[in-house]
């Protein structure tokens, strides 16, 4: 049982670190919305792991949560991503910045 948990929360951590990684190297803004995604999934897979080892509900709760707040996340990211690239015709976060003053 430990080994499955310990295995499960490593699997956790590196869907984190892939995510963090996607998110810190690409320039893309749906790039880094979708490593944003990537990233929320590490601990929600390690919020129902820890919940399925303590025999506790309180895990999937905070799966639901994230699930929900991942949802927000992508709403409101893809329609600043559209309004961007149809008015000022950008795609890349470094030229974001730019748009100021």
């Amino acid at each position: 049982m430990a080994g499955g948990v310990v295995a499960g929360l490593g699997i956790a951590a590196a869907l984190f670190a892939i995510g963090l990684f996607g998110v810190m190297a690409r320039r893309s803004v749906l790039l880094q919305l979708l490593s944003l995604e990537v990233m929320l999934s590490g601990p929600a897979l390690a919020f129902i792991i820890a919940g399925s080892a303590r025999g506790d509900a309180q895990g999937q709760g905070m799966f639901v949560l994230i699930l929900v707040l991942a949802a927000a996340e992508v709403a409101i990211g893809l329609s600043l991503y559209l309004r961007l690239s149809r008015l000022a015709d950008v795609t890349d976060s470094d030229s974001i910045s730019d748009l100021k003053g």
